[in-house]
């Protein structure tokens, strides 16, 4: 693990592997080191380098107080892009971390060669901004819940009907995420990082090679979402991978891994 300091605070990062190097942005919430479940090893044995980091909030990396925005982590990837001399990088981004990318290639063109866009949406409806709503009012309402109730709201949220149908998946996930919610890792202010602006029109902008990824069974990013972004996006092509939910990286990697090198292998 290294460190490197951009937008006002210190972020951790790892690069391994040899060949062109691919940057790989987690999802709200989540540590770069989970990439090396099945996404770095894949890229790896493809003839890719990878560069996994912390997104501010997510230890080691700088957790500031305060209410984080969407523009400062685009900021902070945009340094960590300079810093380490990637420009212009293949991007891989799921959920926040693909609207980091789409941000990214709106913005600073020159940082973008190509990416790869999973879980991702452009705009919001009235069912997520909803949730959205009632998401901050429980934050302002000081109220922490269990463990054991945020893994079972999770484990509904995030996963495929075909896992849920699965005792023994459900059993093994339930257990992952009552440990991670039951861990202090990542700062509030990550939370409240706004998703839910209709962002179409400036993906029209975009000049880069982009491929969305959508999970079939997602409920956050619902597979429409996602034909909407390539839609906008010039020249973007669309894959959808089934039986997997918002984490579809984790229940259907080898299918996840071959979408994003046969799309890298291209452009």
């Amino acid at each position: 693990m290294a460190f490197l300091h951009t937008n006002g605070i210190r972020l951790a990062y790892r690069r391994t592997g040899e060949g062109p190097p691919v940057l790989l942005v987690m999802g709200s919430g989540a540590a770069g080191y989970v990439w090396n479940l099945h996404q770095t090893p894949a890229l790896h044995r493809a003839g890719y380098s990878t560069v996994t980091f912390d997104n501010r909030g997510v230890p080691p990396s700088d957790a500031p107080p305060g209410k984080y925005t969407l523009a400062q982590l685009v900021a902070d990837t945009a340094g960590l892009i300079e810093q380490l001399g990637l420009a212009p990088c293949r991007i891989v981004g799921t959920s926040l971390g693909a609207l980091i990318a789409q941000q990214l290639a709106v913005g600073a063109p020159r940082l973008v060669h190509s990416a790869v866009l999973m879980a991702t949406r452009g705009r919001s409806d009235v069912l997520r901004r909803a949730q959205s709503a009632a998401d901050r009012a429980l934050r302002e309402s000081g109220i922490s819940l269990p463990a054991k109730y945020q893994a079972l709201h999770s484990v509904q949220q995030m996963l495929s009907r075909k896992t849920l149908d699965d005792d023994a998946a459900v059993a093994s996930w339930l257990e992952v995420f009552e440990l991670a919610g039951g861990s202090d890792t990542v700062a509030a202010g990550q939370e409240w990082i706004d998703t839910d602006q209709d962002r179409r029109r400036e993906l029209r902008t975009i000049t880069a090679p982009c491929r969305v990824i959508t999970f079939s069974d997602d409920l956050i990013t619902p597979p429409h979402f996602g034909a909407e972004v390539a839609d906008a996006i010039p020249g973007c092509d669309l894959v959808e991978i089934p039986d997997c939910g918002h984490l579809g990286h984790l229940e259907r990697p080898e299918q996840v891994n071959a979408a994003i090198v046969e799309f890298l292998n291209k452009h």
